[in-house]
């Protein structure tokens, strides 16, 4: 390590930790990634001593977690929902369209509408088609709410590691 350098990078790890967790609060933002630049940029700074390596290797698997509930739970909760896999799959591949074009609620709302326009085009219910697009659409909601515990999980601990 670059004497000096260690406390500017510990800052920029803990500047990072927060940003993950922000990140999770935002779509267009990869709370999971960020986090786990900055595990891994504090681990650096430390000469790769803290945090150990079951710590350094369950906090992966815990961004790894987070960053799969980010692109899966939607999908998951239109299949709870009673979509078929195909409806996930389209509403998945819309959600992904959608997030380089419009904000949070333009991803929600598109979603939304496509679960439930695919649903009721397969099913010929509006009430199954609805009942499925309102399922995705707390999924998805939820899968934020997962997110940012998970992130702030591993700005925690990391705050703990540090102290």
């Amino acid at each position: 390590m670059i004497s000096g350098l260690e406390p500017l990078l510990v800052v920029l790890a803990f500047a990072l930790l927060v940003g993950g967790v922000i990140g999770s609060l935002i779509p267009q933002l990869p709370g999971a990634p960020v986090s786990l630049a900055g595990v891994y940029l504090y681990w650096f700074a430390t000469d790769m001593t803290e945090p150990g390596t079951v710590l350094l290797v369950a906090l992966t698997l815990v961004g790894v977690l987070t960053w799969l509930v980010d692109f899966l739970g939607g999908a998951i909760a239109a299949r709870v929902g009673g979509a078929s896999t195909t409806t996930a799959v389209i509403a998945g591949v819309v959600g992904l369209l959608l997030f380089f074009v419009t904000g949070p609620l333009g991803i929600i709302l598109g979603v939304t509408a496509t679960v439930f326009a695919i649903e009721f085009q397969r099913q010929q219910d509006a009430r199954k088609g609805l009942k499925a697009a309102l399922v995705t659409t707390a999924g998805m909601l939820a899968s934020g709410v997962v997110q940012v515990m998970l992130t702030a999980s591993i700005l925690v601990t990391m705050l703990v590691v540090a102290l």
